[in-house]
């Protein structure tokens, strides 16, 4: 991975990955495969695409505060369980082989795309968003795994993410995005990256 057509081709690639993880999510998808295909071993590329989702979060969260777009405290809550979910899930990632997690990664992209094309627009049956009471609770459960899955895999999570926020708490799509890019979001994926390195 020497040559400056792979550089442009990560520069390029990343750029769109970065974009489309802003707006909704999914971009893992596509630098993922690009990064094993250039050569890295999977979970080594795995890791690596973490310091970039690092990065671009902590560039989008503040675009989503300087437009005074604010998720504190629920983002708070839910990212400290998706925290201690992550570090599972990394665990994971890093003590299996490289064959294996090859196979897992290309089902869930399967089941992600299927997902993506099929998935219908469901109108919310109310406006009022659940942040508290039982809501919160059964949303820091929900992200604990969303944290197991992210540190695991990190394909698609974002589509995971905007659908428990959605469905769960009735957020909008600009705060349940505000959400996902929210500073615990980026310690997540920092704690993954450290693991998956």
């Amino acid at each position: 991975m020497n040559s400056i057509v792979d550089i442009l081709v990560l520069v390029l690639v990343g750029f769109i990955a970065g974009s489309i993880n802003t707006i909704a999510g999914g971009g893992y998808l596509l630098i993922l495969p690009v990064l094993i295909f250039l050569g890295l071993p999977p979970n080594i590329a795995n890791g690596t695409n973490r310091i970039a989702i690092f990065f671009q979060n902590i560039f989008t969260s503040a675009g989503f505060r300087s437009k005074g777009i604010s998720t504190f405290p629920f983002s708070i809550y839910i990212g400290v369980s998706a925290l201690f979910g992550s570090i599972v899930g990394a665990q994971m990632a890093v003590n299996i082989k490289g064959e294996i997690f090859n196979k897992i990664l290309a089902v869930i992209m399967v089941f992600v795309v299927v997902y993506m094309v099929i998935k219908s627009k469901s109108r919310l049956s109310s406006t009022t968003v659940k942040s508290s009471g039982k809501h919160l609770w059964l949303s820091i459960f929900l992200f604990f795994f969303v944290g197991v899955y992210g540190g695991f895999i990190q394909a698609g999570v974002g589509f995971v993410i905007l659908l428990i926020l959605s469905s769960v708490n009735n957020f909008s799509l600009l705060k349940s995005n505000a959400i996902k890019v929210n500073g615990c979001f980026n310690l997540y994926n920092g704690c993954s990256c450290c693991f998956c390195i």
